[in-house]
């Protein structure tokens, strides 16, 4: 190695030769006397050439002293031509490699060789066409390869000249070459230059800070910015198009792999460099520090630096963070090239992570994520491509996924697992996700998703690492804040499928309780939109990418993905306005895209490979890409989405479905009303116009998430006047149009409301207003093009639909038979070949085509074919056809569709009696048959063939027990099948009621029918025994009382026959919502509630559900709560939109029936145990009802009950005593009005005074004649001790539960200890065999209240309430909220016996005010003394409890009213219209359908649903049966005294 100190140049007197060089001219001239460039070139080009080949042992250094000193000088050194300067450089790098170690030259003659070298030469590189290129290469080579330039360490003042070698350097490789020969030159450069500029870091001392700066911007280099900013004019701001792959480099750059080379040879020295450069960024920063409180300082991620005003004030500047982001971006790519210097700034990186200030903490977390990720400042890669509309869809084995991508800078790479190289920081960084800021947590959240989805860039996780990771991105999608949850959401959207599936589905699917998919499942129910949003979408495009898997029946991918569509329609119950427009995107943009599948794609992308899935696992490409057919792909995929729901979910897809049908007209009228408008010019009626157009708008605005902008937008429609717009329309909602008709008008409609929405005059909004407006109306699913390929897969059941292509074929002909028009023919054809005979059955799936054809012939008969074979095959459908529906259904199609349907009936009818035997053979169908010809040929029918065909129903069937159950009597049970003769019984029963809902004689209807609702009503009240000897089969029973209970519902829907239903049997028919067997109460109410919403039930029908208080499966009460909000909804819609003319107050009318039904009720008795229990009932009622609008109709419903007398039994002579059923109802008014106080008082309501009086029903109600007798039962208080407190406790752990529920927290409810049922508490024997009703309380906890709790100093308390200290108890137990109200005590007179109550147009006058002023003053039994002593006695009871109550309250009003800002009704979502099962009967009127305003489902259903709750042991109080009647009442209870209101 050369000498780092220069030798003493001695003085020679002449030239004299050198032994070792034998070149002997003169290279110096005097002034005035220079020598001819041309000979200074060949002179200075013979020297090099000699001295080239010259070694260093071989020759003396004295030789070389002439020469040395001539080439230094300074008419060589600054000589104006190139080549002498080229020549003279090569000469001197020779004279430093010949004389090495010690170079013949003093400081300053280096000094100005390596200037001219720095300046001239190594600058000159750039250019490989220069002609002295060789020279200077050689002048490079000479520097590198000996080590000459280290003699610049020993220069004074050198950093100057080492700066610029570093610069010069890396701005040659940095150069783009102009010439193409030049590239391998390039490259030996490169590499020269690498090697110099190691060795001067190497033998350097230290290195200037501008030199760290020059080797740290190469590492920028990478940055896509950078690339794009510096070669592209077009450019704004540096933007890349990650589409335009070609903008990418396609190599690391040089200049990039210098600087990588040289850090990775000295990691030490440049560690240590690299760490005060850093530190020194950091201190800057901190330094700058931005003025605390001033509002020009502008933050990054403002909206979320709000969650910590303190740590961000003073924060740095703006650009202060700036160079803190710039030198955090290199912090990611020297991790990338060099990971070895950063040994010194990771410590300095975690330290950060615990900074005060959240800039630094958020900076240090994401580039701690992105360098574990191996993630540089390039940036990400493209996100994976995962589209739900490509075909064929994404195969789980698809190699595609890991080609490498075109980016190299981005393509994650982590040379070594950072978290065996930096195990303290990476526990430090996973430490993060406890960070007080919800900013951080989302960074870090950002962070570790990309480490999974990297493997760490590469380097690969531990197995126990990994799962780790993914428990805590699972935790992330649970965080308390928004921000957080989104970030989650979207980690899980840049996972490939592969990922999915293989990393994130590891510990379990959507379905799986506490995985991450379920977690993520989960948030589509987000309270916040943009987390549903988000993570709906993200579902969504996870299971469109999945058809492909899902079709191949991958059990792997069905587990984990499959319950997808069901979480997602599942939102559909929480009735929030907002999510069903999200819903409606998701549902066509990634479930059901519209362009699935892309035909035009069909050839050229299949066969180049750019679908997601690949030649190998398309199969033949030429053969896909000429068998496809686009209906049946999407068809398919219809059906597999179908499949994959639950029932919850499917009611949801067919309400969809359903609501199409009903918006369709309301746009059809829109569009006419829009014609009629004629963009705001009209000749006439133009008041009526705009009438009509304002109610239509508003109609639509209703279900847009902005109704006042939604009514802007659908008037600027109107005026814009775009009939091709409107006819558009029309394409998408007319039955004749096939999918592609429909599809194509939908993108014309949107490019025109698009291009409208460019001009000044609409609104940019406009298309977000129309567009799910559009969906909703248009034939998408239920599309002619589908039918064929729905027909094609339950007939060949291929990819195992066939039940699911059955099932969609009903609902199309039950919805929309408009559809099958185009192929009724091929149907029919198809039913025909399935006909049966005596020797052959009919296909598995004739009944649902059948069901089809039914359906369809009902509204298009002349469609239906009438030759001769077709009306045969139904002959045998209608003899043979299994099972037995086929054959209801069957004669259904003969009915509607042939000529001579009269003779074919009484055919029929003749061969079903003849040679009828029980178990002969299809008695089956010929009961089936029978049971429909009953109902709809009743006049074909002569005497004798009825009288045949009831022999046959009653005594050969009804009465035989021909297998007798040897199991006890009161043995009940159900089975999901059942065996020929139940089924039997069944078609029995219906030929019996068929029978009478086809009477056609008004006249003799009661007496035929009487004996068909005695049995009835005997299967329901006897729980389906039929034989007096009480031999019938268990699961026989069931079956009998739910077809009994189903056929009173389908009776009552025709008013004649329900006014047979007397309310004693009406009672009795309740208790079935209340059966043992959970089946039979499903089905029960399933029907109930599908009436209901049809409105063909009267209103006292919706009585029944409220019985569910004690429903032990949480599935069905909380279906049945949800369907019960959305009834209430409805109603108060209704009547908020004045769109009745009446008050519609039909829920809350209901309530005075439920207390007759209860009084009536099985389980009823008068001690305070079971009163507390029946408080449950009324408690479910009021979460289900009441709002602090109709809490004091409610309340004041109840006090009317208190004011007559009991009319289900015998009715009693005026003036005869109070019966037992007048004691019930007097019981329940009072514990009703109890509850209700209590209930308003937790939820801080007001109970108003009415100003009119409401009538109730005279069927169940009669007046009260003797006003003393009304007097008296007004004044006297009915409940015994203990109830009030009992009440008070129960509502407590009531919405204690409520809240537990709707925060989805596991709590326990208070409660007396023990084991127990469902409800926490032990069984008793039940007083009837319903155990259902409500729980049996334990015996032990038969105890006063008094000696529940000990007694305590009593204290004197103010009142709100007692304005006057002087009251009687009556004023006492007044409400201060409430004001004091007349109440006549004489019932009034109903002239109808089924009027529901109304609430009275007129207004009470003043002077029946001053009269019922005077009625309400009287007292109550029972001193003042007692009640003040009552008072003083719980003083201190009620000031422990008030501060836990007012808790409770204002938790609960606060849920509240965030929950009454999610319960938006919609009409179209009644999801309880199912399915028709096959025992249902077509011959019932069609309802008028809803208004689209009127709601469907609950918001907060999952929620506020009703649970059983434990009662606390120690505050209630009962009368044991053996006991004597307790003593006169001397006391009242603290709610009774403080909260009571005069009656």
């Amino acid at each position: 190695m050369p000498s780092r100190s220069a030798a003493a140049v001695t003085e020679m007197d002449e030239a004299q030769p050198t032994p070792g060089l034998q070149f002997n001219e003169a290279l110096s001239w005097r002034a005035g006397k220079a020598i001819a460039v041309a000979d200074l070139l060949k002179r200075l080009n013979t020297l090099s050439k000699e001295m080239q080949t010259l070694e260093q042992e071989e020759n003396e250094r004295d030789s070389f002293t002439r020469v040395a000193k001539e080439l230094v000088n300074p008419n060589l050194l600054a000589h104006k031509d190139k080549g002498v300067k080229a020549l003279t450089a090569a000469c001197l790098v020779d004279i430093l490699r010949l004389c090495a170690p010690d170079a013949p030259y003093t400081g300053q003659q280096l000094r100005d060789i390596f200037n001219m070298i720095i300046g001239q030469i190594i600058p000159a590189l750039a250019d490989p066409s220069n002609a002295y290129n060789n020279q200077h290469i050689y002048v490079l080579s000479s520097l590198a390869q000996v080590k000459s330039i280290v003699l610049l360490a020993d220069i004074p003042s050198a950093d100057t000249l080492i700066k610029n070698v570093f610069q010069h350097c890396f701005d040659v490789v940095s150069a783009s070459p102009r010439s193409l020969p030049a590239e391998e030159v390039q490259k030996n450069v490169e590499a020269n230059m690498t090697a110099l500029l190691v060795c001067l870091v190497d033998e350097s001392q230290t290195l200037p800070p501008e030199v760290v700066d020059i080797i740290v911007a190469q590492f920028l280099r990478t940055d896509p910015k950078a690339v794009i900013g510096s070669g592209s004019k077009n450019k704004k701001n540096g933007v890349v198009d990650e589409k335009q792959s070609t903008l990418f480099l396609r190599q690391l750059p040089p200049a990039y792999n210098m600087a990588r080379y040289i850090c990775n040879a000295c990691p030490e020295k440049m560690a240590r460099y690299f760490s005060q450069y850093f530190n020194d960024v950091v201190v800057d920063a901190s330094n700058s520090s931005a003025p605390k409180n001033t509002s020009k300082n502008k933050k990054r991620h403002s909206d979320g630096l709000e969650d910590s005003d303190d740590e961000n004030s003073g924060g740095p500047t703006e650009q202060a963070l700036g160079d803190l982001r710039k030198v955090h971006g290199l912090l990611r790519e020297l991790w990338r090239a060099c990971p070895g210097v950063l040994q010194n700034v990771i410590p300095q990186l975690e330290a950060e992570l615990a900074a005060e200030n959240i800039q630094l903490r958020l900076l240090a977390t994401e580039t701690l994520g992105d360098i574990i990720s191996g993630i540089g400042v390039a940036g990400l890669p493209a996100a994976p491509t995962m589209d739900p509309a490509a075909y064929p869809s994404n195969a789980l084995m698809n190699p595609s996924e890991n080609t490498v991508s075109l980016n190299l800078l981005t393509k994650p790479s982590s040379p070594q697992p950072f978290p065996s190289a930096h195990p303290q920081a990476y526990a430090n960084y996973l430490g993060r996700r406890h960070d007080r800021t919800a900013l951080i947590r989302a960074a870090w959240t950002t962070g570790i998703g990309r480490i999974l989805s990297t493997s760490a860039g590469g380097a690969g996780l531990s197995q126990q690492e990994e799962d780790r990771l993914i428990s805590d991105l699972n935790g992330m999608l649970g965080d308390a804040d928004e921000k957080v949850r989104v970030a989650a959401v979207k980690v899980v959207a840049n996972f490939t499928f592969r990922d999915i599936v293989g990393k994130l589905g590891r510990l379990g699917g959507v379905s799986d309780s506490g995985s991450l998919l379920a977690t993520l499942a989960d948030r589509v129910r987000d309270r916040k939109h943009l987390v549903r949003e988000e993570a709906m979408a993200v579902l969504a495009r996870i299971w469109g990418v999945a058809v492909g898997e899902l079709s191949e029946q991958n059990e792997q991918i069905v587990a984990l993905l499959g319950g997808i569509p069901s979480k997602i329609l599942d939102t559909y119950y929480t009735n929030d306005i907002e999510i069903m427009v999200l819903l409606d995107r998701v549902f066509y943009a990634y479930l059901l895209p519209l362009s699935y599948p892309p035909v035009k794609a069909r050839s050229s992308k299949l066969t180049n490979g750019n679908s997601q899935g690949t030649k190998e696992s398309q199969g033949s490409t030429d053969k896909v890409g000429e068998a496809i057919d686009p209906d049946k792909i999407r068809t398919e995929r219809i059906l597999l989405l179908v499949k994959a729901l639950d029932e919850r979910a499917k009611k949801v897809f067919y309400a969809i479905q359903s609501r199409q049908l009903m918006l369709s007209k309301y746009m059809g009228a829109y569009l006419a009303r829009c014609e009629d408008f004629n963009g705001g010019v009209m000749d006439e009626n133009e008041s009526s116009i705009k009438e009509n157009l304002t109610r239509l708008i508003k109609t639509f605005a209703g279900m847009l998430p902005n109704p006042p902008q939604a009514t802007s937008d659908l008037w600027k429609f109107a005026k814009l006047h775009d009939r091709r717009s409107y006819q558009l329309i029309r394409f998408c909602m007319a039955p004749e149009s096939d999918y592609r008709t429909v599809y194509n008008a939908i993108k014309e409609f949107t490019k025109r409301v698009v291009d409208a929405s460019s001009s000044s005059t609409a609104s940019n909004n406009l298309l977000d207003t129309l567009t799910p407006l559009l969906y909703r109306v248009s034939l998408i699913v239920y599309n002619k093009s589908h039918v064929p390929a729905i027909m094609e897969y339950s007939r060949t059941d291929d990819k195992s639909v066939a039940a699911t292509a059955h099932e969609v074929l009903r609902e199309i002909s039950s919805r929309t038979p408009e559809v099958l028009k185009a192929h009724v023919q091929e149907i029919c054809k198809t039913i025909q070949d399935e006909a049966p005979s005596a020797s052959r059955p009919n296909a598995a799936g004739a009944v649902d085509n059948l069901k089809a054809c039914a359906s369809f012939a009902s509204k298009y008969s002349k469609e239906i074919p009438k030759d001769r074979k077709f009306v045969q095959a139904m002959s045998n459908f209608a003899m043979y056809g299994s099972p037995p529906e086929a054959a209801k259904y069957a004669v259904s199609v003969i009915w509607a569709a042939t000529e001579k349907k009269e003779s074919l009936a009484r055919d029929l009818a003749q061969k079903c009696i003849k040679g009828f035997t029980f178990g002969g053979e299809g008695y089956l169908s010929r009961l089936a048959t029978l049971s429909q010809l009953m109902l709809l040929a009743p006049a074909e029918m002569d005497e004798q063939s009825t009288d045949e065909i009831l022999d046959i129903a009653i005594a050969q069937t009804l009465l035989q027990v021909r297998e007798p159950s040897k199991k006890p009597a009161d043995e009940y049970a159900w089975s999901s099948t059942v065996d020929g003769e139940g089924q039997a019984k069944c078609w029995a029963l219906k030929i019996l009621v068929n029978r009478i809902r086809s009477h056609p004689d008004a006249e003799t209807f009661a007496h035929v029918a009487a004996p068909v609702y005695n049995l009835l009503s005997s299967l329901v009240s006897q729980h389906g025994e039929l034989s007096k000897a009480g031999n019938t089969p268990p699961t026989h029973k069931s079956r009998h009382r739910l077809l009994a209970a189903r056929l009173y519902l389908k009776l009552c829907t025709q008013k004649a026959h329900d006014a047979l239903l007397t309310p004693s049997a009406f009672n009795a028919l309740t208790t079935v919502a209340q059966d043992p067997e959970e089946a039979v109460r499903s089905g029960f109410l399933q029907r109930l509630k599908k009436y209901l919403n049809q409105q063909k039930l009267p209103q006292r029908f919706y009585t029944i559900p409220f019985l569910l208080a004690f429903e032990p499966s949480d599935a069905l009460r909380l279906d049945t709560t949800t369907w019960i909000r959305s009834r209430a909804a409805a109603f108060a819609n209704a009547k908020s939109t004045g769109s009745s003319t009446k008050p519609n107050i039909v829920m809350e009318s209901v309530f005075a029936r439920l207390l007759s039904v209860l009084s009536h009720h099985p389980d009823y008795a008068s001690e305070a145990e079971d009163l507390i229990d029946f408080s449950r009932y009324v408690i479910f009622y009021l979460q289900n009802v009441a709002t602090a609008d109709n809490v004091s109709l409610i309340y004041h419903i109840a006090q009317r009950v208190k004011q007559c007398r009991d009319a289900v039994t015998a009715p009693p002579t005026p003036d005869a005593p109070p019966t037992e059923a007048d004691d019930r109802l007097y019981h329940l008014s009072d514990l009703a009005q109890v509850t209700i106080r209590k209930y308003e008082e937790t939820h801080n309501w007001t109970i108003q005074t009415l100003p009119a009086k409401v009538r109730l029903p005279s069927s169940i109600f009669s007046e009260i004649k003797s006003h003393a007798e009304a007097q008296h039962i007004a004044e006297h208080h009915y409940l015994p001790d203990g109830v009030e407190a009992g009440v008070e406790d129960v509502l407590k752990a009531t919405l204690r539960a409520s809240r537990a529920a709707h925060h989805g927290k596991k709590r326990k409810a208070e409660g007396g200890g023990g084991s127990g049922d469902a409800n926490g508490r032990d069984a008793k024997k039940a007083k009837s065999d319903l155990p259902i009703r409500k729980p049996a309380r334990p015996k032990e906890k038969k105890a006063a209240v008094a000696a529940s709790k000990a007694p305590k100093t009593p204290k004197p308390k103010k009142r709100k309430e007692s304005k006057e200290p002087g009251s009687g108890s009556a004023e006492r137990r007044r409400s201060g909220r409430v004001k004091e109200v007349e109440t006549s005590y004489v019932e009034r007179d109903s002239d109808e016996d089924d009027e529901e109550m109304e609430m009275m147009d007129v207004a009470v006058n003043s002077d029946g005010a001053e009269d019922e002023d005077e009625e309400m003053s009287g007292s109550e039994p029972g001193s003042t003394h007692d009640v003040n002593k009552e008072a003083q006695a719980k003083e201190e009871e009620e000031k422990e409890e008030h501060e836990e109550e007012m808790e409770i309250a204002d938790e609960f009003a606060h849920e509240e009213a965030e929950e009454q800002r999610e319960e938006e009704p919609e009409a179209e979502a009644e999801a309880e219209e199912a399915v028709d099962e096959g025992n249902e009967d077509e011959k019932e009127s069609t309802p008028k359908p809803p208004p689209p305003t009127t709601p469907n489902y609950s918001a907060s259903s999952a929620s506020r649903g009703s649970k059983k709750q434990k009662k606390k042991s120690t505050t209630t109080s009962s009368h044991s049966k053996t006991k004597p009647s307790p003593p006169p009442r001397t006391k009242t209870t603290r709610a009774t005294r403080s909260r009571a209101i005069a009656v």
